[in-house]
């Protein structure tokens, strides 16, 4: 049998990787990648735990109760919320990078396939947005101001970070949709329209009728309402769980889709 006959006979017997090509190793890769990052680093630890000890400590907020807590555990929630999800997007965002490299088409030719590369993103993006949290939860504990139950501040925590999942793919499907010159920008101005009308800076109960009907089709909406229920209690609403999986839906798939057709391009 000849070389080329060989190799040929080999390449045909070759398998597709496992899950796709997704991998630990390529995991860990892409977290360091973006730990390097400095821009990473203020998004993930720097602005949110300022953001809280500016907010966050007000004395009143300290005395003023809510649900079985107090006003301030409620602001440390929507704070590290608005931490994680400017983590978790900003990460998923760095696709436009690179394919404004040309990155993304050399993908066409490795065994790496559009949902295991999505996955890894996302993933990475989300242990970004756990370091957040973690961030304002360890400095707010360390303040002493929030007042909840201890398995009220681990619940709050995971939902949260499980939660800014939902960014992470919206991050990756802005990536993939707008240009790199454009993205960072487009992407700050739509993270702050949907916190305020998913009620981070202002609690939705306070909107105008008319607002509030807008207000529950955004991204943001469900997730902000789930995020707080373990403080603040009430039955839980149905519509939050299906905004959040209609928008998880709309992201996810849409990045996935916005890849293949990238990488297809000659």
């Amino acid at each position: 049998m000849t070389t080329d006959s060989t190799a040929e006979r080999r390449f045909l017997e070759r398998r597709a990787p496992a899950y796709g090509g997704f991998s630990p190793a390529l995991l860990r890769l892409e977290i360091r990648r973006r730990l390097r990052n400095r821009r990473t680093v203020i998004f993930a630890l720097v602005l949110p735990v300022a953001f809280f000890l500016l907010l966050g400590l007000n004395v009143t907020y300290v005395h003023e109760k809510d649900g079985v807590g107090n006003v301030t555990a409620f602001v440390m929630i929507s704070i590290a919320l608005y931490g994680a999800v400017l983590s978790t997007a900003s990460g998923g965002a760095v696709v436009s990078i690179e394919r404004a490299t040309g990155w993304s088409r050399q993908l066409r030719v490795t065994p790496l396939s559009a949902a295991a590369y999505i996955a890894i993103k996302m993933l990475t993006a989300l242990i970004i947005g756990g370091v957040s949290v973690l961030a304002v939860y360890v400095v707010a504990a360390l303040t002493h101001k929030p007042h909840m139950p201890l398995h009220v501040w681990i619940i709050t925590a995971l939902c949260v970070w499980i939660g800014s999942l939902l960014f992470a793919a919206f991050g990756l499907f802005i990536g993939y949709l707008l240009p790199s010159e454009n993205v960072m920008q487009i992407l700050g101005f739509v993270l702050t329209l949907c916190s305020f009308f998913g009620g981070l800076f202002i609690p939705i109960n306070q909107f105008a009728p008319a607002l509030r009907t807008v207000a529950a089709f955004t991204p943001l909406f469900g997730l902000n309402e789930l995020v707080h229920h373990p403080l603040v209690g009430g039955a839980v609403n149905w519509t939050w769980v299906v905004n959040l999986l209609a928008w998880l839906v709309i992201f996810g798939g849409g990045a996935v889709l916005l890849f293949g057709r990238d990488t297809a391009r000659v």
